[in-house]
């Protein structure tokens, strides 16, 4: 019996200890995975290899699910699945999972997710309602042979949370009998007044609305856009949804709508309009282009379905397809921008515009705040890695010209500012680092106008991680995103202007996300 006993002890020691082992060898690998070059510290990441287009930004039961464009098997575009990751504050993700697998109707590309709640479709049980993801099937032996007709839209459901995830037998449910080259990316909503199902569609240069009582069944109501807005280039990903317009009881519609290329500072980005939708068509008034992000790395981007409106939130791919192959990152490639609330809001100047603004969980994460009263022009701060850094200031009284400078030793910068003559932001990434990659990456210097009646009294927010910059201006009323990927950490950070005074600087480091 002692023998058989100290037997039982020694398997089980052995038995934690491999445990112990493998657990301890499991956080090596993350700390190994997530400390990589550039690798973003507080912005969604895949584990490995490419991804682009969020996807199926879906809230359900407490927890926000993420899908999103990604090819496993290379750092570069390939066949489209569907990644997946959860989280339970939108800045923290669990990576799951691949939900969806391309099959023999095509890649899996962009599309939605909704909460089937009634169980419309009949795919679930009135106990046990689906998920259920809306996507365009892209037939590529189809666009090789050079038809039109290669993209279809399909769906699929989960009865388990997302967890897994089961393609519709009827599928394509909606076909591509026009022949459209570009016909893609399903944004699908319930709406209440006509209580049907509404989805947004591309198909090339304009909008397409379809209405559907069970997520199966479609009928096309309107079109929307062949002769307003920006067409330097294809539209996609659009998302449509209403907005109380922020201090009165006005609701609007907005339509998002990427654009790739025709961006204001070149390739990809996000154009929206505000008008009115009354189930079945989206008018506009407006006429003149308005852009969510001046900076060059914020494109795809759509909000969750399952929040209620006053907490829209968006996120979108922090790259551009100018040079999102090219980017100087080896086991990964492409991050998500920080969730963002929209919040819609009126001027005499610009009429309705929208401000995107770093969700509130955000917050939480900052630590070891510094605060400095007052920043004169000539004056430096130092740091030892503002790459990881929040930093919030006000400039008191009129708008005057100013530039923040950000250094290294290895003596990159990268320079914001504003310019009175002009009356534009800009942000110069052209010497921050490593830009040779792609021409247009570093060519240029990126402009932004200001929105707001008469600038006084503006408010700053600057958030950085190891290979971005994120500038909203006045709460988000001006916004650049962009990919930046300096040699060494910036240091120092200097104000240089002959009027301009920043009061109230606040420099947080921001915790990492990754475990």
């Amino acid at each position: 019996m002692k023998h058989l006993f100290l037997i039982f002890l020694f398997l089980t020691l052995a038995s934690c200890k491999e445990k112990t082992t493998s657990i301890n060898n499991k956080e090596a690998l993350v700390e190994e995975r997530f400390r990589e070059t550039y690798r973003p510290q507080y912005h969604f990441t895949p584990p490995t290899m490419w991804m682009n287009d969020p996807n199926g930004l879906i809230y359900h039961n407490g927890t926000y699910h993420l899908f999103y464009q990604h090819y496993p098997e290379d750092i570069v575009w390939g066949p489209m699945h569907w990644g997946h990751a959860t989280s339970k504050d939108l800045v923290s993700w669990e990576h799951k999972p691949i939900a969806l697998y391309p099959d023999e109707l095509g890649l899996i590309f962009s599309g939605s997710a909704v909460m089937d709640t009634n169980n419309t479709s009949g795919l679930g049980t009135k106990d046990n309602p689906p998920m259920v993801a809306i996507f365009t099937y892209h037939l590529m032996e189809g666009e090789k042979a050079g038809r039109k007709d290669f993209q279809t839209q399909g769906i699929a459901y989960s009865l388990d949370e997302g967890e897994t995830w089961k393609k519709y037998s009827g599928n394509p449910v909606i076909g591509n009998e026009g022949n459209i080259k570009d016909f893609r990316d399903p944004k699908v909503m319930w709406h209440d007044d006509t209580q049907k199902w509404v989805m947004s569609l591309v198909a090339g240069d304009h909008a397409k609305f379809y209405s559907s009582p069970n997520l199966k069944d479609w009928t096309l109501m309107s079109e929307f856009g062949k002769n307003i807005g920006a067409h330097g280039g294809v539209w996609e990903c659009p998302d449509l949804f209403p907005l109380e317009v922020e201090g009165s009881d006005e609701t609007k519609w907005v339509l998002i709508i990427s654009i790739n290329p025709g961006a204001p500072n070149g390739g990809s980005g996000t154009q929206y309009f505000i008008g009115d939708f009354d189930g079945t068509t989206f008018t506009t008034n407006q006429k003149e282009i308005k852009w969510l992000d001046y900076g060059t790395d914020n494109y795809a981007g759509v909000t969750f379905n399952g929040l209620p409106d006053t907490e829209r939130t968006f996120i979108g791919w922090m790259s551009n397809w100018n040079y999102a192959r090219d980017t100087p990152t080896e086991a990964w490639r492409s991050a998500m921008t920080l969730s963002r609330k929209l919040t819609l809001h009126k001027n005499k100047t610009n009429g309705f515009y929208l401000k995107n603004y770093p969700i509130t969980s955000l917050d939480e994460y900052a630590y070891a705040t510094v605060v400095h009263d007052t920043m004169k022009s000539g004056m430096s701060l130092s740091s030892k890695n503002y790459n990881e850094q929040r930093l919030d200031f006000k400039i008191p009284g009129k708008l005057d010209d100013f530039k923040l400078s950000f250094t290294n030793v290895n003596k990159e910068s990268l320079k914001f500012g504003y310019d009175s003559s002009t009356k534009n932001y800009y942000l110069d990434r052209r010497k921050s680092g490593v830009v040779s990659f792609e021409q247009s990456f570093g060519d240029k210097v990126h402009t932004a106008p200001a929105i707001l009646d008469s600038p006084t009294d503006v408010a700053y927010s600057i958030v950085m991680d190891a290979s971005s910059i994120e500038i909203f201006i006045d709460g988000g009323s001006t916004v650049f995103t962009d990919q930046i990927f300096p040699t060494t950490p910036f240091t120092a950070l200097t104000l240089t202007s002959e009027n301009t005074t920043i009061v109230n600087l606040k420099v947080s480091k921001i915790k990492r996300i990754w475990k």
